[in-house]
């Protein structure tokens, strides 16, 4: 008998996605996905359970399903997309703690994965060259995303020592980036006239989406508990991205970057918060050998062979820009 693996956040791509490809594995014997709304799309094999994982009755389906991996995915990181701030927060933190103890209390569960983010180490002119797995943030977060993660690590840490039984795997993923992404990061590529910081040129890494879903299943299918930096090979600086881009850009003071962000997310043009502000100053770059030598896992794509899938998928619109900009 294969694995019953349990997904959240299903209604999102990354999840769906995920989904589907752990329901085609062979070591896989089934794949329940849990959301509050269905996913979009086909979802192959998967089996959809609609629960929301902020309510106890979460426990009751792991019970029924059998379930014995979960892969919590449901973090997420824009306001915008849950409805405010205050709605984000209880999502992410509330819905972990509730899926913490269901899973604590529940007696086919023994392996856990959580999908974190290096969005935990901060960005900081105070910050190490490398971020290695046993490092904290210069600066603990007071607010948003990074916040979220902080608390939810934490906690996922409690569960670990409360349920030694259980294998506990903390994938702490770069910026994840591909033809198929849709986040703060991409949508700031995808603007017309990149902003950027007078005077600092970051270094930047990235995952590519689908290095995200094989270390995903990676986790689930292996028995390897830990918290592990994943990434791409190398780094790029924000001006080599953007030259790779071929996107004009601007360079401003820190202060009208921030605004020019508070501007575009009043208008929803994208979700530009203080934490994504800092990548963009200071940048960040995380050690990966524990990612080799404990986990087992290498990546298919490197930082640069990442970025430039992703730019193969956004110089089309850049040519339409630019020939109807001709064209006027």
């Amino acid at each position: 008998m294969g694995r019953v693996v349990l997904v959240t956040g299903i209604s999102r791509d990354i999840g769906r996605r995920f989904a589907r490809a752990a329901a085609g594995d062979p070591s896989i014997d089934r794949v329940i996905g849990v959301d509050v709304i269905p996913p979009r799309g086909d979802i192959g094999d998967v089996s959809f359970v609609r629960a929301d994982i902020r309510n106890p009755v979460i426990a009751k389906v792991l019970a029924k399903e059998d379930v014995d991996t979960v892969v919590h995915m449901s973090v997420i990181a824009t306001p915008g997309s849950a409805g405010g701030r205050g709605t984000m927060k209880e999502l992410n933190v509330i819905g972990s703690m509730q899926l913490l103890a269901a899973c604590q209390k529940s007696t086919t569960v023994d392996r856990l994965v959580v999908k974190s983010t290096t969005t935990v180490y901060g960005s900081s002119p105070r910050d190490p060259a490398m971020f290695t797995e046993d490092m904290g943030p210069k600066r603990l977060p007071s607010s948003g995303y990074a916040k979220d993660v902080y608390e939810i690590e934490g906690y996922v840490r409690g569960f670990a020592r409360r349920r030694p039984d259980v294998d506990v795997t903390m994938v702490r993923a770069a910026n994840v980036i591909g033809p198929h992404v849709s986040s703060p990061l991409t949508n700031y590529f995808r603007l017309p006239v990149i902003p950027r910081v007078l005077g600092f040129d970051p270094r930047l890494q990235f995952l590519h989406e689908d290095d995200l879903m094989r270390v995903l299943a990676h986790a689930a299918t292996h028995a390897v508990p830990g918290t592990f930096n994943v990434a791409g090979d190398g780094l790029l600086t924000l001006a080599q991205a953007v030259r790779r881009l071929g996107t004009p850009s601007v360079a401003l003071p820190r202060f009208a970057v921030g605004r020019l962000g508070a501007t575009m997310r009043q208008a929803r043009l994208s979700d530009f918060s203080p934490e994504q502000l800092g990548y963009l100053t200071y940048g960040r770059g995380v050690d990966t050998a524990r990612m080799r030598s404990v986990l087992g896992f290498e990546p298919s794509f490197t930082t640069a062979e990442a970025f430039a899938d992703f730019c193969r998928s956004v110089a089309p619109a850049t040519e339409r820009a630019r020939e109807g900009a001709g064209r006027g």
